[in-house]
């Protein structure tokens, strides 16, 4: 297997590429700061064996002791959380928030978003193909995890790095970033990325992720940054006009879902979703993948709610599924 991809940041600052085969999002990136007495790592891929091989193998380039080494994970996702269990030491402190927390060690979890799907118009004949493929329930620990829960304004020290937890719901419900204020450097984990844009989406009958994300947004925006170190992809340098973008992006995908629902009939989360533009290559919504038909349903109802929210979209049907009409 080729050595795993590092670019030194600064002398004890390193980002790994560890790979996501057969995934749209290509790679994540795992942070290592390399410290006295400990170490920390922030993010590292899914538990799947390409993964492990390639983290290991960074750890083996840079002389990191894993005896001396802790985690921190910005978000549950399976590609920043997933071989937390497999790699750390037995003291080893794995920092995370509460929120994804609760929610990745739930253990009915995927039954759960199992019967939300079949309410939002998703396909019962694809539900359990769709939970079954899911990277989260394939590629997340195997068991529970025992977490070192951090809160927003917690302060990690590692090295000469001071490390101040920044909680910014959105992509998740506790998804959490850390912010060095004297580098100015701001680990954002799938907050802010900058060659693609963070899937807000949500299955819940509750909740507005897309309204917590635009408030994150703005946090961040305040925010003296000069580097962004995302969880995919490269580096970002200009992150208030990031957030501009994100912002801007967001807001076309409002006014799309606002045009989708002015036509005569009331539409599920779904319908929606297969007339929403996509940057996929698939001559159209029959020919899309599965899982990207369910990131994308996702993504349609968290559009949806914020709209809800604002008074601009009325919710019908019953409890077997939820439709919409512009109110």
């Amino acid at each position: 297997m080729a050595k795993t991809v590092i670019e030194q940041i600064r002398s004890d600052l390193f980002r790994a590429e560890i790979p996501l085969p057969r995934n749209p999002l290509k790679a994540t990136n795992s942070y290592i700061i390399k410290g006295n007495p400990r170490n920390l790592v922030i993010d590292t891929g899914m538990n799947r064996e390409e993964c492990k091989t390639a983290l290991l193998d960074a750890f083996d380039q840079l002389n990191v002791d894993m005896q001396k080494t802790d985690y921190f994970v910005t978000h549950l996702h399976a590609d920043h959380v997933g071989l937390v269990d497999e790699l750390s030491a037995e003291d080893a402190l794995i920092y995370f928030n509460e929120p994804d927390a609760e929610i990745l060690n739930r253990k009915d979890l995927w039954q759960l978003v199992c019967s939300l799907a079949g309410r939002h118009g998703f396909p019962e004949e694809l539900v359990n193909m769709a939970i079954d493929s899911h990277p989260g329930q394939r590629y997340s620990p195997k068991d529970e995890v025992e977490f070192s829960m951090v809160e927003d304004g917690d302060i990690l020290r590692f090295g000469d790095y001071e490390l101040h937890c920044v909680v910014t719901p959105g992509h998740t419900g506790g998804h959490t970033c850390l912010y060095e204020p004297h580098l100015k450097y701001f680990f954002s984990g799938d907050h802010i990325l900058g060659d693609i844009t963070p899937n807000i989406s949500t299955w819940l009958e509750e909740g507005n992720p897309l309204g917590e994300y635009f408030k994150s947004l703005d946090r961040v925006y305040a925010m003296s940054v000069d580097l962004v170190l995302p969880g995919h992809r490269r580096l970002i340098r200009d992150c208030r006009g990031r957030i501009e973008e994100l912002k801007k992006h967001h807001r076309a995908r409002l006014e799309e879902v606002v045009d989708i629902l002015s036509a005569n009939s009331p539409k599920n989360a779904y319908e929606v979703a297969s007339k929403m533009t996509w940057d996929l290559v698939a001559a159209d919504w029959n020919d899309f993948p599965l899982m990207q038909k369910w990131f994308a349903t996702g993504e349609a109802l968290a559009h949806i709610r914020y709209l809800e929210v604002e008074g601009k979209v009325k919710r019908g049907g019953d409890e077997h599924q939820q439709v919409y009409l512009v109110n």
